[in-house]
């Protein structure tokens, strides 16, 4: 992907900034473009990799003085000859590129364009070689906001696909409930996988929640438990099945994180118990 032609783009244009912008100004705009194309939140755009190393070599050009100065020299080179080039008449314009022609190959002219142009690519090579630490700042920035995104996302959204209704057969008066205890229940889900939670209904006879950590291990509780062969389980999400999802998950925590990350789980206990509350409310009311 080295193979990025600068000198024929208008970094200004694809950054949607103007030539007279401060490097703030152009890190922020880099920014804005960047969590927009990378390519950890475009899995299915296969250009997607080559658009966010295109903005970082953006940004590498012109956050450096000196190779922003000799990109910006091409750039209104290039600008003020279209403009000239764009006054003049089809039949006018041939003549000034035959006469053009013919100068440069007699005289050399053209010298200071060449100049122009080689310095640029001269600057892009320094670069590469010597690489930038704005951009490198600005690409562990960009991670480092994704991986936020990612984890408050799987945070707060993943805990609550996971929830299941069950059902049994039993009368209001039944004692026994069926022939069901929560300790039992606990027996027959937990085998699949870890149970977040697990809530009997302390009105309605054979009405049960649970929550499960891993979403195969709802599925295969959806899936094949029936409970005790003489009074059958019935279990049916609540609300649609979740889809399937790859998202890798990391079990490093930093020290630093620590705190944040156990206040982060203790408020999503909380909330998991309010929403069962609810939601057991809700079902015995109907």
């Amino acid at each position: 992907m080295d193979d990025i032609k600068i000198e024929e783009l208008n970094l200004y244009e694809i950054l949607e900034v103007d030539i007279k912008s401060t490097t703030n100004e152009i890190k922020k705009a880099y920014r804005k473009k960047a969590l927009q194309c990378h390519p950890d939140k475009n899995p299915d755009d296969p250009s997607a990799g080559k658009k966010f190393h295109q903005l970082s070599k953006i940004l590498e050009i012109l956050t450096d003085e000196a190779a922003r100065c000799a990109y910006d020299k091409v750039f209104k080179g290039k600008q003020e000859a279209a403009l000239r080039h764009k006054e003049l008449d089809s039949k006018r314009r041939k003549l000034k590129e035959d006469l053009e022609d013919r100068e440069r190959k007699a005289a050399g002219k053209g010298v200071s364009e060449k100049t122009a142009d080689q310095k640029l690519k001269e600057e892009i090579e320094r670069l590469r070689k010597e690489g930038s630490k704005q951009v490198e700042e600005e690409i562990e920035y960009i991670r480092r906001k994704i991986q936020e995104e990612q984890e408050q996302s799987a945070n707060f959204s993943d805990g609550t696909k996971y929830r299941i209704k069950i059902k049994w057969p039993a009368s209001k008066g039944d004692s026994t409930n069926g022939g069901y205890t929560q300790e039992m229940l606990h027996k027959f889900l937990s085998k699949y996988g870890d149970v977040q939670a697990l809530v009997m209904s302390p009105k309605k006879a054979g009405s049960a929640l649970v929550e499960f950590k891993d979403r195969k291990a709802a599925e295969m509780a959806v899936d094949f438990e029936k409970g005790l062969a003489t009074n059958p389980l019935t279990l049916e999400w609540i609300g649609a099945p979740p889809k399937s999802t790859n998202r890798p998950t990391s079990n490093l925590v930093k020290d630093s994180d620590f705190e944040s990350v156990t206040f982060m789980k203790l408020r999503q206990a909380e909330e998991r118990k309010r929403l069962i509350a609810q939601m057991m409310a809700e079902d015995e009311e109907t």
